[in-house]
């Protein structure tokens, strides 16, 4: 009788944290309200030009952000002023739980479970009402020329961790992953092949009916790039050379292109 109380309350709980997360989710793309998006630095390699850019940090650092997602939000139709309102949170001075190179399914799972309970213990100090979406911002030394991991977003738990050089000069470029990121914990996914990095057509294109095809003007957030031929792509340099596709759009429920005005 006792186990079965036991299997009955967990089942319980299982279901109401599902229903939460559903929740949270179908709000998050109702795009009715303002979306709370919350960044919070973390020193990655514990160098000082880290530290120093960390303490510098400014919220206009990311108001790129609100600005593309107003912009494309425009284009499918939303009069939303301010979609996504971006906040800066508290240094946090821990790392975010590691996934390694090659994860099985069940690695992945693990690593999700650890990754969205240790992203709300984390900020439990400074939030005393959770943000809608968590972005993890690791800070590495620019001069350090280190390939970044590869940055990532989770639809479930709202969660996005960001591999990021410090320095002014690399935050427009720091601004379109972020965006990239966030966008995941919406529910778009990646429109680029992985094992090229090159945008996958038609989808990754931002204009796939452009003639000629290439080059590219502009780069499709989740394409990551900018085509510019057949076997190269470039990383857009700020989010003013980026777009959301149709595809894109249908994902995160924002619509279908308007019609220009006549």
């Amino acid at each position: 009788m006792f186990k079965a109380i036991r299997i009955g309350i967990l089942l319980l709980v299982l279901l109401v944290v599902s229903l939460s997360s559903w929740l949270t989710q179908a709000r998050s793309t109702d795009w009715n309200n303002s979306l709370w998006v919350k960044v919070y630095p973390i020193n990655a390699d514990g160098s000082a030009a880290s530290t120093g850019y960390i303490a510098g940090l400014e919220v206009d650092e990311f108001v790129d952000i609100e600005d593309f997602i107003a912009r494309e939000a425009a284009k499918y139709g939303r009069d939303l002023p301010r979609p996504v309102r971006m906040e800066l949170g508290e240094t946090v001075h821990a790392q975010p739980p590691e996934l390694g190179s090659a994860p099985a399914v069940r690695e992945i799972m693990l690593w999700s479970l650890k990754m969205r309970w240790w992203a709300s213990r984390i900020t439990s100090d400074q939030d005393e009402v959770p943000p809608d979406v968590r972005i993890f911002v690791r800070y590495h030394e620019p001069a350090s020329e280190r390939r970044l991991e590869n940055s990532v977003g989770m639809q479930k738990g709202m969660v996005g961790v960001v591999n990021a050089f410090a320095g002014r000069r690399h935050a427009a470029i720091n601004n379109v992953i972020i965006a990239h990121e966030f966008l995941h914990t919406l529910g778009a996914s990646d429109k680029y092949e992985p094992t090229s990095g090159l945008p996958s057509f038609p989808a990754g294109y931002a204009e796939p009916g452009r003639a000629p095809l290439l080059p590219q003007r502009y780069a499709e957030i989740m394409g990551g790039r900018i085509a510019v031929s057949e076997v190269d792509a470039m990383i857009p340099q700020s989010l003013g050379y980026v777009m959301i596709g149709p595809e894109t759009a249908a994902e995160i429920r924002l619509g279908a292109p308007q019609a220009p005005a006549e």
